[in-house]
């Protein structure tokens, strides 16, 4: 089994495919439910309660928490479900656990066929809603947080939430188009309202499409996801085919043709050709273009219009050096076969990166910046297990340090902005190419005990001064590194005021039942991603909740963002161990913050945009509870000007990307970090000027 610190979770919620769109009819029976889903129920229901760090049992409180986690998943803004169908669902809010634990999933299939109805019946009411003519000057408004409402009783009293919210669509297409024709903007439609109305079906008919793929399977993870996100918001269930996708991103590569899809309106439309990729050098396939069949090698082409996007990329996705037809219908009409030659599409946009930066050219101040970009600690665990060469965020910045090396650099930059977390091990060893032997995580078991896990390898590949960047989405693996620099004083971390907060440790764990002399293995039953371990900083405390504060804080609005750990429903609290025998060093202390910190202070202060980010933080936080808008035109226009006003008043300046500098694009916050690292190389030097 393989120990992740997996990143912040999300939950699948109704969001993801409702304001999609989605839909089936309701024709499924109970009865249809395939026998190994119930027991992958079962399975799973047997492995939380005696693996997960909480050691929590299901219970009727989980039973409970999972009717209403499972229903809000659904149906967030309560567009869809009555007060009758809830009150049908009460019935089993003590009674989930229990059918769980026999692997009954009926109560998941039927919620779903339910919701399906629903789904059904008001995106007939969609449709009408959009065709009809539509009156902007009455004095109308419309709830956008699901939370402020009740459970419509009667079906006219969700048609008109409906109404609402067509209208307020409406609306908002109508006075985009205004302003387009204000801004003289080319390709504008002949009839903006016509217009706006077929933009509207079409996505409603995507919407309804996305729900009627939905399988079985893609029910129960739901279904299984919103249980285990009773215990912690960061333990999930994987059907195999999340898995798969899961397995890609952490590898950093697939097998296919190098094109990204999307769904449109029942058809896979090309979205992007990856460069190098086998579309890019065959030359045929063109962004914008329908594939409307998909044939394997020897094999008669299927046809794929309406089918579910996900299966569409498995069948475009196989071995490498097998071949693939694609029957393709062009922006013009005319329909063709390409055939291509799988070959391996490296994700390169989500790999380390690196370049050195003439601080001169940015700051006015000389200076040689060493800058890596770390977008995730990702790692090939099938190809480290095979002993061949495997994609590796550690091996990736020891290559860039190495690089470094030769550049006789003034500092080094890691920027974890977004860094969202990936392998625990990954953690470690990119620790270790900065500190020497020692402690770099406390990780505690469920039963109390405590361990550490060290960097065991002698020396450092980078002793200079080193900065870490983090803001309010940089989470778990990004916590461990930023924290333990900062607690061995061999670095300064600046950014958002806190890292996001999540100091827990997830494991994948096969969910199959146990058959120690079975020689044919069975079925896959997907993964289990399951919190099993917290980890705490070397210097005792967890990262939980509260995450890694920043020595030097730099104003961002997503500072200010319900991102953080607290703000998830389930979390874990803070909590502190004991310390680890470690050795900070003396390249941080308190003097050397506090002058930092003021001298960063003071270039704000004085500095137009950063004026602007603030007066940009107040209007977030004055208008951030309002979810009460209006559907009269002329308000709406009066919010529009006002806003608009306010944004161009306070817009900063654009950060261009420098074709020298394409992973740190010059612009006011990040000159400010290069300000922040000058001034930090001097304080190591004693000869620092403190701003008065």
């Amino acid at each position: 089994m393989a120990h992740f610190d997996l990143g912040t979770a999300r939950r699948i919620t109704a969001v993801s495919f409702v304001v999609l769109g989605l839909s089936t009819v309701f024709a499924q029976k109970l009865s249809s439910a395939d026998p190994a889903d119930k027991e992958t129920a079962q399975l799973v229901t047997k492995m939380v309660p005696q693996y997960h760090l909480s050691r929590t049992k299901i219970s009727d409180e989980i039973s409970s928490q999972l009717l209403d986690s499972f229903i809000e998943d659904l149906d967030p803004q309560k567009l869809y479900f009555l007060a009758s169908d809830i009150a049908e669902f009460e019935t089993h809010r003590k009674t989930l656990d229990d059918e769980l634990t026999q692997g009954n999933v009926d109560f998941a299939y039927h919620v779903f066929d339910v919701y399906r109805e629903r789904l059904a019946k008001q995106m007939e009411v969609v449709h009408h809603w959009i065709d009809q003519p539509q009156d902007f000057s009455l004095e109308e408004y419309i709830e956008t947080d699901g939370d402020k409402l009740s459970w419509s009783t009667t079906t006219d009293e969700l048609d008109d939430r409906w109404r609402r919210r067509v209208k307020y669509d409406l609306l908002q297409f109508k006075l985009d188009n205004e302003e387009a024709v204000a801004e003289e903007k080319k390709d504008l439609p002949a009839d903006p309202i016509a217009d706006a109305k077929e933009r509207l079906h079409k996505r409603y008919r995507t919407n309804k499409l996305m729900v009627d793929q939905y399988s079985t399977a893609d029910q129960l993870e739901i279904y299984l996801t919103a249980l285990t996100q009773c215990f912690d918001p960061h333990s999930s269930y994987m059907s195999p085919n999340s898995w798969e996708d899961f397995e890609i991103q952490m590898r950093l590569s697939l097998d296919g043709i190098g094109a990204a899809l999307r769904g449109d309106d029942g058809y896979t439309v090309v979205a992007q050709i990856v460069p190098g990729g086998a579309a890019s050098v065959q030359g045929e396939l063109k962004v914008g273009d329908k594939i409307i069949g998909v044939g394997q090698e020897g094999s008669e082409i299927v046809d794929i219009f309406e089918m579910k996007l996900s299966e569409v990329v498995r069948l475009i996705r196989g071995p490498r050096g097998t071949k693939v037809q694609l029957q393709v219908k062009d922006e013009a009409g005319k329909t063709k076969v390409i055939a291509m030659v799988r070959q391996k599409i490296e994700l390169k946009e989500s790999e380390v990166k690196g370049e050195v930066i003439d601080t001169q050219t940015r700051t006015g101040r000389a200076g040689k910046i060493g800058l890596i970009s770390l977008p995730s600690f990702y790692r090939d665990f099938a190809g480290a297990q095979s002993g061949n060469e495997f994609k590796s965020a550690a091996v990736d910045v020891a290559k860039i340090l190495s690089q470094f090396a030769r550049e006789n650099i003034d500092a080094v930059i890691i920027d974890l902005r977004n860094n969202g977390g990936g392998a625990l091990t990954e953690a470690i060893e990119v620790s270790g190419h900065f500190i020497d032997r020692g402690p770099v995580v406390q990780v505690k078991e469920p039963s109390g005990y405590v361990r550490a896990l060290d960097d065991e390898e002698s020396g450092v590949m980078y002793p200079g001064p080193l900065v870490v960047i983090c803001n309010k989405l940089s989470a778990s693996a990004s916590e461990i590194f930023a924290g333990v620099i900062k607690d061995y004083h061999r670095g300064l971390i600046i950014g958002d005021t806190t890292t996001h907060g999540k100091g827990t440790v997830q494991n994948l764990m096969d969910v199959s039942p146990r058959q120690p002399f079975r020689l044919v293995r069975g079925a896959d039953r997907g993964k289990l991603k399951l919190t099993i371990q917290q980890f705490y900083r070397v210097n005792g405390d967890s990262t939980q909740n509260l995450g890694v504060p920043s020595d030097v804080v730099i104003p961002s609005l997503i500072d200010n963002l319900d991102l953080g750990e607290a703000s998830l429903d389930n979390a874990l609290p803070f909590d502190k161990i004991r310390p680890a025998a470690y050795t900070a060093g003396q390249y941080i202390n308190p003097e050397i913050v506090a002058a930092l910190q003021k001298n960063s202070e003071a270039r704000v202060d004085q500095n137009p945009d950063f004026q602007k980010v603030e007066r940009a933080i107040q209007r977030y936080l004055a208008i951030k509870s309002r979810t009460r808008l209006p559907l009269n035109e002329s308000a709406v226009k009066a919010e529009r000007a006002e806003n608009e006003r306010a944004e161009k008043e306070d817009k900063p300046e654009d950060e261009e990307l420098d074709p020298e500098a394409p992973i740190f694009p010059e612009g006011f916050y990040n000159d400010e970090i290069l300000n922040i690292t000058l001034d930090y190389i001097q304080a190591r030097k004693g000869n620092l000027t403190v701003a008065k």
